[in-house]
């Protein structure tokens, strides 16, 4: 029969060439097809092997990519993106959303404060945007800047602090502004710790259920005419100092005795 015609792979005809031919045409045979696999990978050239197996080549089946937006996952260099490339991550983990400058969105879709959402470190952010937005323009943690004049619609409180009874007692002033104390001994009130100007607050002077428990000052407490007060000293009778503190050497303070 006459030598068989093709291009490319689909055009072979398996059958051929048939046991008649003649042994002359063999070598027509081997050029045909050495021509249809030079034409129909005509892509590949050079010395590089395809080293894909069938699995890793039929990863490509069904797939309607085009060339182009094939391209899009073609990268220089690895952690870098070209523009068009919405998000990226740099080798040192710094991930940008967006590859030129405008109003770039990350839209967390599915953030339900349960299982989704966005995390930081490892750990779900619960705070819905409405709360994150409270924190627009502000420069400091909180609703209310300590360094700005406030005005307050609801109660403020500090809390009451116990101090620990004792011949001596030490009030640490960074624990509260308000302190209450109970007397089961003569007891000595010295001058506090971290004593800072501007601290205001009240001390509550409690007898204990003996009473005749008197207190002393130290120095740094000063009083109207120079005079501590003489408590009340019936028992579980309650007596009130208020202080401010002008420095860290000078707490002016009034006595408010026998409150019932």
């Amino acid at each position: 029969m006459a030598l068989e015609s093709a291009t490319y792979i689909s055009e072979l005809v398996s059958a051929n060439p048939p046991g008649t031919d003649p042994i002359s045409q063999g070598d027509d045979h081997i050029r045909m097809i050495k021509a249809v696999l030079k034409n129909q990978f005509s892509g590949l050239s050079g010395t590089t092997a395809v080293t894909a197996d069938g699995a890793e080549m039929n990863l490509m089946d069904g797939c309607t990519a085009t060339t182009t937006e094939l391209n899009y996952l073609d990268i220089t260099t690895l952690g870098t993106s070209e523009d068009s490339k919405a998000l990226t991550q740099s080798a040192g983990g710094v991930v940008t959303v967006g590859g030129t400058s405008g109003n770039q969105v990350l839209n967390i879709a599915s953030h339900d404060l349960v299982d989704g959402g966005l995390k930081l470190a490892g750990t779900l952010v619960t705070a819905s945007a409405t709360e994150v937005n409270l924190l627009d323009g502000k420069t400091a943690i909180g609703d209310a800047l300590l360094d700005s004049a406030q005005t307050w619609t609801k109660g403020q409180r500090g809390e009451i602090t116990t101090l620990t009874p004792g011949a001596t007692v030490t009030p640490d002033m960074a624990d509260s502004n308000n302190f209450t104390l109970t007397l089961d001994q003569a007891t000595a009130i010295a001058n506090p710790s971290n004593d800072t100007a501007g601290q205001s607050g009240s001390i509550f002077l409690i007898q204990d259920g003996t009473g005749s428990r008197t207190a002393s000052w130290g120095t740094d407490w000063e009083f109207a005419g120079g005079t501590a007060p003489t408590l009340t000293t019936t028992a579980s009778a309650v007596d009130r100092v208020d202080y401010v503190i002008r420095s860290t050497s000078s707490i002016q303070a009034v006595a408010t005795l026998n409150l019932s």
